[in-house]
């Protein structure tokens, strides 16, 4: 291990820091410094029993961070938005406005934080390379897993019901399952993000072709009826496009509504996510219908 460059991982218990960890222990080059704020959870004890080293840190302790970071080649590093909600805080953990929409700048303060990340470290001169994740395969597990039209008609976020409008209702008939993504005709990227590690391990074998760029990630480009019909096909359900306008959504009324809809709205731009370079990186990454046929027992109560 001694001969071995020390490549630290952050957030390594969790969805991306957990993909890219496992990645680099199954590959081998590097040796692997998962860091945690609780080293006794059972994804901690984990990391530790395949060979990875588990330590302790916390994004807002800069002490913790520089012992953390001591001796390393380079870090895999993340923040989560969804944990306080504060652009201003993740962008002083350290982990660019949107693209311009309408002639103006499209606030999404979960992208943006990170944006305005990625260009405090260049200027600053670190050799870095952005990936870029579009919406995970895996949120269909949890805020945004279909819903039965039944009962009150409702539209679920984790365990909170919100009614949904006449229009929504209108294409649906009773005992019908949706999917109440705002997007319209237009596609949305997604991938899994357990596909995400195989990506990043490219990467750092191939430092000189990557550092400096930004790279957008993807497996599929499909519209949400095209989702909902490879889900019916998969599930034996009938899923349906519930063909939610971006108001309506919005109107929902759950916390985080209105930067959803941003985030939605800049979607609808078709930002930059290449499948191509993605599965040059990852040849394993998986198809939607793929990850639906390991998943579909998470949807049989549908």
């Amino acid at each position: 291990m001694a001969d071995k460059k020390v490549f630290v991982v952050f957030g390594a218990t969790g969805a991306q820091g957990g993909s890219v960890a496992a990645a680099l222990l199954d590959d081998g080059t590097f040796e692997v410094r998962a860091v945690t704020r609780d080293t006794s959870k059972p994804a901690a004890v984990k990391l530790k029993e395949a060979g990875a080293e588990v330590v302790s840190a916390d994004l807002d302790d800069e002490k913790s961070l520089e012992a953390a970071l001591s001796g390393a080649y380079g870090a895999f590093l993340v923040t989560n938005f969804l944990e306080h909600f504060s652009k201003v805080k993740e962008i002083t953990q350290r982990t660019g406005e949107c693209e311009e929409t309408d002639g103006g700048k499209l606030e999404v303060q979960n992208f943006d934080g990170k944006g305005e990340i990625e260009e405090y470290f260049r200027e600053i001169g670190v050799p870095m390379t952005s990936v870029r994740l579009p919406c995970y395969y895996e949120n269909l597990l949890t805020f945004f897993r279909p819903q039965k039209n039944k009962d009150g008609d409702g539209y679920s976020l984790g365990d909170n019901l919100f009614l949904i409008d006449e229009a929504l209702t209108s294409v649906l008939e009773n005992e019908d399952c949706f999917l109440a993504l705002p997007m319209g005709d237009v596609p949305l990227d997604k991938m899994s993000v357990k596909d995400l590690g195989g990506v990043v391990v490219s990467i750092l074998k191939s430092p000189s072709e990557y550092i400096g760029k930004n790279i957008g990630l993807s497996t599929e480009k499909l519209t949400v009826a095209q989702y909902a019909a490879i889900m019916s096909r998969v599930t034996g359900k009938d899923i349906k496009d519930a063909k939610i306008t971006l108001e309506a959504f919005g109107n929902l009324g759950f916390p985080g509504a209105a930067e959803l809809v941003n985030m939605f709205r800049f979607y609808i731009t078709k930002p930059d996510r290449d499948v191509d370079i993605t599965l040059k990186l990852n040849p394993k990454a998986k198809s939607f219908e793929s990850w639906m046929e390991e998943n579909k027992e998470a949807f049989k109560d549908l």
